[in-house]
């Protein structure tokens, strides 16, 4: 059993209303259980939302210029429960997400350059010893 992406399986959870469904995603789930989160709305935010990236200090900002860290952060701890309650000690998480990026964000400057770095999301489970890939290393 692993978490996923939800926006990985089809929900429609993302910033912009929409999925990215994963064809390798959807095929896994078919031989193995996969417990669908989105962090983002775990942690109170709407859908859809404000596009959000992580600034150089780690802080959430929309489009806007608005701090939705506090979100992020509650957001990545309930998903955090999730996987301590189910005893899952692996994710498959969208890259690039700044909840579920594990090793790919943007650099916060909405200009669409990627460089290395997690999402908060992927930030907390790593720290506490959970497995992350993303949906492109499958």
């Amino acid at each position: 059993m692993k978490i996923c992406s939800a926006c990985l399986l089809g929900t429609e959870c993302r910033y912009d209303g929409k999925s990215k469904p994963n064809q390798k995603v959807i095929e896994l789930a078919k031989s193995e259980k996969l417990i669908p989160i989105c962090p983002e709305q775990l942690g109170g935010m709407p859908t859809p939302r404000e596009q959000t990236e992580l600034n150089g200090n780690r802080d959430a900002i929309t489009i806007s210029g608005k701090c939705v860290t506090e979100n992020f952060i509650r957001g990545a701890k309930e998903v955090l429960k999730i996987a301590k309650v189910l005893n899952i000690k692996e994710a498959i998480l969208k890259q690039r997400s700044p909840s579920c990026g594990c090793g790919q964000i943007y650099d916060g400057n909405f200009l669409g350059k990627i460089i290395t770095g997690d999402g908060i999301t992927a930030a907390l489970l790593k720290k506490n010893g959970i497995y992350i890939i993303s949906e492109e290393e499958l």
